[in-house]
Order: structure tokens, then sequence, then C-alpha cells
């Protein structure tokens, strides 16, 4: 059974730093990209990261580049998402997804429609 499962959520102060796990079972995490999104109260979800297989490319929203890193631990079956430099506005639920196709993150990596494979997703409080 493919699952997702993400972790290391919290309430963190700004400026503050968490670091995300998505710990994946049923498949190997290194074949396919895979992808962090996230979602604000009232807001869309929107795509945050993405790792090709092999960590050969990384992609970063606008919003989060310089500040997150995405990273595989192909030891634990395991995709990180170190988070620094925390503000008020990365406040948001986050997933971490794939859609067991692609190797590659692809132009619209960025779109959360079309992932078929959804972990449950953890929050992320930035708040003084």
């Amino acid at each position: 059974q493919v699952q997702l499962v993400e972790s290391g959520g919290g309430l963190v102060q700004p400026g503050g730093s968490l670091r995300l796990s998505c710990v994946a079972s049923g498949f190997t995490m290194d074949d396919y990209a895979i992808l962090w999104f996230r979602q604000a109260p009232g807001k869309e979800r929107e795509g945050v990261s993405c790792i090709s297989t092999s960590a050969r490319r990384t992609y970063y929203s606008d919003s989060v580049r310089g500040r997150f890193t995405i990273s595989r631990n192909n030891d634990e079956n395991t995709v990180h998402l170190q988070m620094t430099g925390l503000k008020a506005e990365d406040t948001a639920v986050y997933y971490c997804a794939t859609d067991r196709r692609s190797s590659s993150c692809g132009a619209n990596w960025h779109e959360p429609g079309g992932r078929k494979y959804w972990g449950k997703g953890t929050l992320v409080n930035v708040s003084s």
C-alpha cells in the first residue's frame, strides 16, 4: 500500500527553523520526483519545492527560494524540507506528494493537480 506521512511541523517564532520529513511506504521514493505543497487558511494549495530522482534537480517557489532546502535520504526512504528564516506567511499545512510516474519535476511542478498520492499534511505555524 502506497503511503506518504509528513512530520516535523509545529509552532515556531519568526526567523526560526523547522525540518519537515516525508516518509514513504509501498514504493521507493528515489524512483520518482517528490514535491512539497502548502495550503494556508483560505488560500489555494501552492507548490513549494520539488526534487527529481537522484536529487539531480531541485526547484523552489519564488517565495521560499534561498530559505528552504529540499533533500533526499534514500536509506530512510525520506524526503526532507529544511525551512529557515521562517515568516508568518509561511504558516500553512505542508503536504508531500508524488504522481509515481515521473523522475523529473517538469515545468508545471508547482501545480497540485494530477498528483495521485498525497500525505495528510503537517501544520507549520509561524507566530510570535
